[in-house]
Protein backbone atom coordinates (compact mmCIF):
# COMPACT_ATOMS: atom_id res chain seq x y z
CA UNK A 1 0.00 0.00 0.00
CA UNK A 2 1.45 3.38 -1.04
CA UNK A 3 1.60 6.44 1.21
CA UNK A 4 -1.22 8.03 -0.77
CA UNK A 5 -3.40 4.96 -0.29
CA UNK A 6 -2.74 5.01 3.43
CA UNK A 7 -3.71 8.67 3.64
CA UNK A 8 -6.91 7.98 1.69
CA UNK A 9 -7.74 5.06 3.99
CA UNK A 10 -7.11 7.13 7.14
CA UNK A 11 -9.26 9.93 5.75
CA UNK A 12 -12.07 7.55 4.82
CA UNK A 13 -12.14 5.89 8.25
CA UNK A 14 -11.46 8.97 10.39
CA UNK A 15 -14.04 10.95 12.34
CA UNK A 16 -15.09 14.46 11.33
CA UNK A 17 -12.27 16.07 13.38
CA UNK A 18 -9.61 14.00 11.61
CA UNK A 19 -11.17 14.67 8.21
CA UNK A 20 -11.14 18.44 8.80
CA UNK A 21 -7.51 18.20 9.89
CA UNK A 22 -6.60 16.34 6.68
CA UNK A 23 -8.46 18.91 4.58
CA UNK A 24 -6.68 21.80 6.30
CA UNK A 25 -3.30 20.13 5.81
CA UNK A 26 -4.00 19.42 2.15
CA UNK A 27 -4.96 23.03 1.48
CA UNK A 28 -1.94 24.30 3.43
CA UNK A 29 0.52 22.24 1.39
CA UNK A 30 -1.29 23.21 -1.79
CA UNK A 31 -0.80 26.85 -0.80
CA UNK A 32 2.90 26.20 -0.22
CA UNK A 33 3.20 24.78 -3.72
CA UNK A 34 1.54 27.85 -5.23
CA UNK A 35 3.96 30.04 -3.26
CA UNK A 36 6.88 28.13 -4.72
CA UNK A 37 5.34 28.52 -8.16
CA UNK A 38 4.80 32.20 -7.43
CA UNK A 39 8.44 32.70 -6.46
CA UNK A 40 9.69 31.01 -9.65
CA UNK A 41 7.31 32.36 -12.23
CA UNK A 42 4.64 34.80 -11.13
CA UNK A 43 6.27 36.97 -8.42
CA UNK A 44 3.19 38.81 -7.11
CA UNK A 45 0.19 36.53 -7.39
CA UNK A 46 -1.04 33.60 -5.31
CA UNK A 47 -4.33 32.22 -6.57
CA UNK A 48 -5.37 30.43 -3.37
CA UNK A 49 -4.58 33.30 -1.00
CA UNK A 50 -5.98 35.92 -3.36
CA UNK A 51 -9.35 34.24 -3.93
CA UNK A 52 -10.04 32.37 -0.71
CA UNK A 53 -8.72 34.60 2.09
CA UNK A 54 -11.07 37.14 3.68
CA UNK A 55 -10.34 40.79 3.02
CA UNK A 56 -11.65 43.47 5.38
CA UNK A 57 -12.78 45.59 2.45
CA UNK A 58 -16.55 45.20 1.96
CA UNK A 59 -16.17 45.65 -1.80
CA UNK A 60 -13.90 42.61 -1.89
CA UNK A 61 -16.52 40.65 0.07
CA UNK A 62 -19.11 41.41 -2.61
CA UNK A 63 -16.79 39.96 -5.26
CA UNK A 64 -15.96 36.77 -3.34
CA UNK A 65 -18.65 36.15 -0.67
CA UNK A 66 -17.44 32.54 -0.23
CA UNK A 67 -14.36 33.94 1.51
CA UNK A 68 -16.46 34.27 4.70
CA UNK A 69 -16.05 30.48 4.97
CA UNK A 70 -13.02 29.61 2.84
CA UNK A 71 -10.58 31.71 4.91
CA UNK A 72 -11.10 29.19 7.73
CA UNK A 73 -9.16 26.58 5.75
CA UNK A 74 -6.09 28.73 5.06
CA UNK A 75 -3.09 29.34 7.31
CA UNK A 76 -0.24 31.83 7.23
CA UNK A 77 2.62 29.46 8.12
CA UNK A 78 3.51 26.09 9.62
CA UNK A 79 3.38 27.25 13.27
CA UNK A 80 -0.04 28.79 12.66
CA UNK A 81 -1.59 25.59 11.33
CA UNK A 82 0.25 23.39 13.85
CA UNK A 83 -1.05 25.26 16.89
CA UNK A 84 -4.58 25.47 15.52
CA UNK A 85 -4.83 21.78 14.64
CA UNK A 86 -3.36 20.57 17.95
CA UNK A 87 -6.03 22.48 19.87
CA UNK A 88 -8.69 21.36 17.40
CA UNK A 89 -7.75 17.69 17.74
CA UNK A 90 -8.19 17.58 21.53
CA UNK A 91 -11.12 19.98 21.86
CA UNK A 92 -12.88 18.56 18.80
CA UNK A 93 -12.74 14.98 20.08
CA UNK A 94 -14.00 16.14 23.49
CA UNK A 95 -16.86 17.89 21.69
CA UNK A 96 -17.75 14.62 19.94
CA UNK A 97 -18.24 12.89 23.30
CA UNK A 98 -21.34 15.05 23.84
CA UNK A 99 -22.45 16.05 20.34
CA UNK A 100 -22.71 14.55 16.87
CA UNK A 101 -20.36 14.89 13.90
CA UNK A 102 -22.93 17.07 12.14
CA UNK A 103 -23.14 19.43 15.11
CA UNK A 104 -19.35 19.81 15.20
CA UNK A 105 -19.35 20.60 11.49
CA UNK A 106 -22.08 23.22 12.06
CA UNK A 107 -20.06 24.81 14.86
CA UNK A 108 -16.93 24.88 12.69
CA UNK A 109 -18.61 26.50 9.69
CA UNK A 110 -20.91 28.88 11.58
CA UNK A 111 -18.15 29.89 13.98
CA UNK A 112 -15.96 30.65 10.95
CA UNK A 113 -18.79 32.62 9.35
CA UNK A 114 -19.60 34.77 12.38
CA UNK A 115 -15.89 35.28 13.06
CA UNK A 116 -15.53 36.57 9.51
CA UNK A 117 -18.49 38.90 9.94
CA UNK A 118 -17.03 40.43 13.11
CA UNK A 119 -13.63 40.73 11.40
CA UNK A 120 -15.07 42.72 8.48
CA UNK A 121 -17.08 44.84 10.91
CA UNK A 122 -13.97 45.61 12.97
CA UNK A 123 -11.96 46.56 9.90
CA UNK A 124 -14.54 49.13 8.87
CA UNK A 125 -15.86 50.48 12.18
CA UNK A 126 -12.93 50.20 14.61
CA UNK A 127 -10.21 52.41 13.09
CA UNK A 128 -8.77 52.80 16.59
CA UNK A 129 -7.53 49.20 16.39
CA UNK A 130 -6.78 48.99 12.67
CA UNK A 131 -4.69 51.41 10.71
CA UNK A 132 -5.20 49.58 7.42
CA UNK A 133 -7.42 46.91 5.92
CA UNK A 134 -6.08 43.46 6.71
CA UNK A 135 -6.51 39.97 5.26
CA UNK A 136 -7.76 37.11 7.43
CA UNK A 137 -6.79 33.43 7.27
CA UNK A 138 -6.97 30.63 9.83
CA UNK A 139 -9.32 28.14 11.45
CA UNK A 140 -9.19 29.84 14.85
CA UNK A 141 -12.71 31.32 14.70
CA UNK A 142 -14.28 27.90 14.02
CA UNK A 143 -12.11 26.29 16.70
CA UNK A 144 -13.09 29.05 19.16
CA UNK A 145 -16.77 28.29 18.53
CA UNK A 146 -16.19 24.61 19.30
CA UNK A 147 -13.99 25.35 22.34
CA UNK A 148 -16.30 27.90 23.96
CA UNK A 149 -19.35 25.85 22.97
CA UNK A 150 -18.20 22.72 24.80
CA UNK A 151 -16.90 24.80 27.73
CA UNK A 152 -20.35 26.37 28.04
CA UNK A 153 -21.99 22.95 27.96
CA UNK A 154 -19.70 21.25 30.52
CA UNK A 155 -17.93 24.10 32.38
CA UNK A 156 -16.87 21.90 35.31
CA UNK A 157 -15.21 19.26 33.14
CA UNK A 158 -11.55 18.97 34.11
CA UNK A 159 -8.60 18.50 31.75
CA UNK A 160 -5.26 17.26 33.02
CA UNK A 161 -2.38 19.46 31.88
CA UNK A 162 1.22 18.36 32.15
CA UNK A 163 3.12 20.05 35.01
CA UNK A 164 -0.09 21.79 36.14
CA UNK A 165 -2.66 19.12 36.97
CA UNK A 166 -6.42 19.17 36.53
CA UNK A 167 -7.95 22.44 35.33
CA UNK A 168 -11.64 23.16 34.74
CA UNK A 169 -12.61 23.70 31.12
CA UNK A 170 -14.32 26.97 32.04
CA UNK A 171 -11.01 28.36 33.36
CA UNK A 172 -9.21 27.46 30.14
CA UNK A 173 -12.01 29.08 28.13
CA UNK A 174 -11.72 32.25 30.22
CA UNK A 175 -7.96 32.38 29.54
CA UNK A 176 -8.63 31.81 25.83
CA UNK A 177 -11.07 34.73 25.72
CA UNK A 178 -8.80 36.92 27.85
CA UNK A 179 -5.88 36.49 25.46
CA UNK A 180 -8.08 37.51 22.54
CA UNK A 181 -9.30 40.60 24.41
CA UNK A 182 -5.70 41.60 25.10
CA UNK A 183 -4.87 40.95 21.46
CA UNK A 184 -7.32 43.63 20.33
CA UNK A 185 -4.68 46.30 20.95
CA UNK A 186 -1.98 44.47 19.00
CA UNK A 187 -1.03 44.23 15.34
CA UNK A 188 -3.42 41.32 14.71
CA UNK A 189 -6.53 42.88 16.22
CA UNK A 190 -8.66 41.81 13.26
CA UNK A 191 -7.76 38.17 13.82
CA UNK A 192 -8.66 38.42 17.50
CA UNK A 193 -12.00 40.02 16.59
CA UNK A 194 -12.64 36.95 14.43
CA UNK A 195 -11.77 34.63 17.32
CA UNK A 196 -14.21 36.50 19.55
CA UNK A 197 -16.91 36.28 16.89
CA UNK A 198 -16.59 32.50 16.76
CA UNK A 199 -16.45 32.28 20.57
CA UNK A 200 -19.58 34.42 20.90
CA UNK A 201 -21.44 32.10 18.54
CA UNK A 202 -20.31 29.03 20.50
CA UNK A 203 -21.45 30.55 23.78
CA UNK A 204 -24.82 31.83 22.60
CA UNK A 205 -25.69 28.69 20.66
CA UNK A 206 -24.69 26.23 23.35
CA UNK A 207 -26.21 28.09 26.27
CA UNK A 208 -29.63 27.05 24.88
CA UNK A 209 -29.23 23.25 24.95
CA UNK A 210 -28.33 23.52 28.62
CA UNK A 211 -31.69 25.14 29.38
CA UNK A 212 -33.54 22.65 27.20
CA UNK A 213 -31.74 19.79 28.86
CA UNK A 214 -32.84 21.07 32.27
CA UNK A 215 -36.43 21.42 31.09
CA UNK A 216 -36.31 17.95 29.58
CA UNK A 217 -35.14 16.49 32.86
CA UNK A 218 -37.89 18.34 34.69
CA UNK A 219 -40.44 17.06 32.18
CA UNK A 220 -39.46 13.44 32.73
CA UNK A 221 -39.37 13.93 36.47
CA UNK A 222 -42.90 15.36 36.46
CA UNK A 223 -44.18 12.44 34.39
CA UNK A 224 -42.44 9.66 36.25
CA UNK A 225 -43.06 11.04 39.73
CA UNK A 226 -46.68 12.01 39.30
CA UNK A 227 -49.11 10.81 41.91
CA UNK A 228 -50.40 7.32 41.29
CA UNK A 229 -54.08 6.49 41.34
CA UNK A 230 -55.44 5.09 44.61
CA UNK A 231 -55.05 1.34 44.95
CA UNK A 232 -58.10 -0.57 43.85
CA UNK A 233 -59.63 -3.34 45.89
CA UNK A 234 -61.19 -6.19 43.98
CA UNK A 235 -63.43 -8.79 45.65
CA UNK A 236 -63.60 -12.23 44.12
CA UNK A 237 -64.85 -15.39 45.87
CA UNK A 238 -64.67 -13.62 49.22
CA UNK A 239 -60.90 -13.09 48.70
CA UNK A 240 -59.57 -9.57 48.70
CA UNK A 241 -56.93 -8.70 46.15
CA UNK A 242 -55.15 -5.41 45.90
CA UNK A 243 -53.38 -4.09 42.80
CA UNK A 244 -49.88 -2.89 43.38
CA UNK A 245 -47.39 -0.83 41.43
CA UNK A 246 -43.68 -1.20 40.84
CA UNK A 247 -42.94 2.41 41.80
CA UNK A 248 -40.77 1.55 44.77
CA UNK A 249 -38.88 -1.00 42.71
CA UNK A 250 -38.18 1.28 39.75
CA UNK A 251 -37.94 4.72 41.37
CA UNK A 252 -34.24 4.29 42.11
CA UNK A 253 -33.55 3.46 38.45
CA UNK A 254 -35.57 6.48 37.38
CA UNK A 255 -33.61 8.80 39.67
CA UNK A 256 -30.31 7.51 38.30
CA UNK A 257 -31.41 8.12 34.71
CA UNK A 258 -32.78 11.59 35.51
CA UNK A 259 -29.52 12.55 37.17
CA UNK A 260 -27.70 11.42 34.03
CA UNK A 261 -29.99 13.63 31.91
CA UNK A 262 -29.30 16.61 34.19
CA UNK A 263 -25.53 16.18 33.94
CA UNK A 264 -25.01 15.06 30.36
CA UNK A 265 -28.27 15.54 28.43
CA UNK A 266 -30.93 13.20 27.09
CA UNK A 267 -28.88 12.24 24.02
CA UNK A 268 -26.30 10.49 26.21
CA UNK A 269 -28.78 7.89 27.41
CA UNK A 270 -28.43 4.36 26.07
CA UNK A 271 -31.17 2.81 23.98
CA UNK A 272 -32.32 0.64 26.89
CA UNK A 273 -32.50 3.65 29.23
CA UNK A 274 -34.62 5.59 26.74
CA UNK A 275 -36.96 2.62 26.32
CA UNK A 276 -37.21 2.30 30.11
CA UNK A 277 -38.23 5.98 30.45
CA UNK A 278 -40.73 5.63 27.64
CA UNK A 279 -42.38 2.61 29.24
CA UNK A 280 -42.53 4.26 32.66
CA UNK A 281 -44.00 7.40 31.17
CA UNK A 282 -46.88 5.36 29.75
CA UNK A 283 -47.70 3.71 33.08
Amino acid sequence: MTLLDRIKNRFRNGNIVEKLIYINCFIFFSTLLTRVFQGLYINEYNFIIEWFSLNGDTNSLLIKPWSLISYGFLHADFIHILMNLIVFYYIGNLFLEYFTHKQLLNFYFLGTFFGGILFVFSQNYFPLFNGKTATLVGASAGISAIFIGIATYIPNYQIKLRFIGFVKLSYLAAIWIGLDLLGLIGNNSGGHFAHLGGALFGFLFNSKPKTKKSNLSKYFRNILKRDKKPLKTVYNSNKKRKTTSNTDLTQKQIDVILDKISKSGYDTLTKSEKEFLFKQGKN
